[in-house]
């Protein structure tokens, strides 16, 4: 599997991890903002929370690198938390902003 593919995979996975208040996986929440593989199997995740008292703070990038590892291909997962740009709502997705009602 090339490293294109295992990033599908791994966004894949992620569509499967939810914010705990918020009814919308985290992608289509806007709040994951890259996803690389590396030649050597190694995915960095670069995420965010709706906020940084998000009460979700310690478990949600815990819950990402555990998604992530499990993705076939990825031998090592990073996962960081960055504040910039802060999220905010024009991060959602389409499918998001239709199951919340915005659309």
């Amino acid at each position: 599997m090339d490293t294109s593919e295992i990033e599908t995979e791994i966004i894949e996975a992620l569509r499967t991890c939810y914010d705990p208040e918020i009814p919308v996986n985290i992608y289509d929440l806007g709040l994951i903002y890259r996803v690389q593989v590396e030649s050597s199997g190694l995915a960095r995740v670069a995420m965010t929370l709706t906020s940084p008292h998000c009460p979700a703070a310690a478990e949600l990038p815990a819950q990402v690198e555990m998604k992530v590892r499990c993705v076939p291909g990825v031998v090592d997962a990073q996962v960081e938390v960055v504040w910039d740009p802060p999220w905010d709502s024009s991060k959602l997705s389409e499918a998001a902003k239709l199951q919340l009602g915005f659309l």
